[in-house]
């Protein structure tokens, strides 16, 4: 017997985790430029969705297992790792360590399993979600240094420092594998190659500021993070261009996954900025935050507009695009 459908809420595919993920990169940002009730009206949003989505997978593993199994094995399922370390890192900017520390285990608790069903998937010709390795890893990176900053101890800066490195390689690898095609044709995704490295820098921005590492460790530290940062802008600059010589107005759940990439290039340049001691980079930042805040506000309207019946694409699982992106050519 066919089960009938569920509501809206429990069909969410994984790529919806970038919701959260894009929420509370900019409650971190609107934090970092001052706007603190702005900022905490954006983390309860995204707390709110990480519930909402955490109940949804939670019901589809205990009832559907075949398509839980299915989804785990694609690159958005490492949104839950993602999405789940940002929501720690802004808790624990906020002063609530214990739930910064307990979202982190969870998140590393889940990063190992998905990783390797992601990795043991991976074929040629993938879309921008393949990206989603490095930033989960780096997401692991950038909250356990940030409880390394609020005195938790220095453990978590080292464990850190081994997750940055980890992240950068595979970030490589997705390199070699992305589809440079999707830059024009990509529903939303092609951003996180972009991301990645902001996400990256913002790691390298948070162990550049740790006292733990001095003289030429603090400068090949400091080095890097500048190097991935402009890397990151420059992926901003192409992907912008080629939005605009060839728009996609239309919503896709994956247009959370440009919010995401547009907020952390605002977070890394002002958090780099801090760290490396370069005063433009705040002004870039907070330009670059403003965007993203409107990319957000635009992203919602669609979102909106699709659940009102406003004619946009079809969104549901079964009707999107496969998260695997391309299959790959026949050999």
């Amino acid at each position: 017997m066919t089960r009938p459908p569920g509501p809206w809420w429990a069909e969410l595919p994984p790529a919806a985790g970038a919701a959260v993920m894009a929420t509370g990169i900019i409650s971190v940002g609107l934090h970092l430029v001052g706007h603190e009730d702005l900022s905490l009206a954006a983390l309860a949003s995204a707390a709110a969705v990480w519930l909402v989505l955490a109940v949804s997978f939670s019901v589809r593993f205990l009832r559907d297992r075949p398509r839980w199994h299915t989804e785990a094995d694609t690159p958005p399922a490492l949104t839950a790792v993602a999405a789940t370390a940002v929501l720690g890192t802004r808790f624990s900017v906020l002063g609530w360590q214990t739930l910064a520390w307990a979202l982190l285990a969870l998140a590393a608790a889940l990063w190992p399993g998905l990783l390797y069903a992601v990795l043991s998937h991976w074929h040629r010709r993938m879309p921008g979600g393949a990206f989603l390795v490095c930033v989960a890893t780096q997401g692991l990176a950038v909250l356990a240094a940030t409880l390394a900053a609020a005195g938790e101890g220095d453990w978590p800066a080292w464990a850190a420092l081994v997750l940055f490195f980890l992240g950068v390689m595979l970030y490589a690898e997705a390199l070699v594998r992305f589809d440079f095609r999707q830059v024009w044709t990509g529903a939303g995704d092609q951003w996180i190659a972009g991301g990645a490295l902001a996400i990256s820098a913002l790691a390298g921005a948070k162990l550049t500021a740790s006292p733990l590492w001095t003289g030429g460790a603090h400068h090949a530290l400091r080095a890097a993070t500048l190097v991935l940062l402009g890397l990151a802008l420059a992926w901003y600059a192409i992907l912008l261009g080629a939005e605009a010589a060839r728009p996609r107005p239309h919503y896709d759940v994956r247009r959370w996954a440009t919010v995401f990439p547009l907020g952390m290039a605002a977070v890394a340049t002002l958090s780099t900025g801090a760290a490396a001691h370069v005063r433009g980079l705040h002004t870039l930042g907070m330009v670059l935050l403003w965007v993203a805040v409107a990319a957000w506000v635009l992203t919602l309207a669609g979102f909106l507009v699709t659940r009102t019946g406003g004619g946009a694409r079809p969104e549901g699982p079964r009707a999107r695009v496969s998260p695997r992106g391309p299959a790959p050519p026949p050999r």
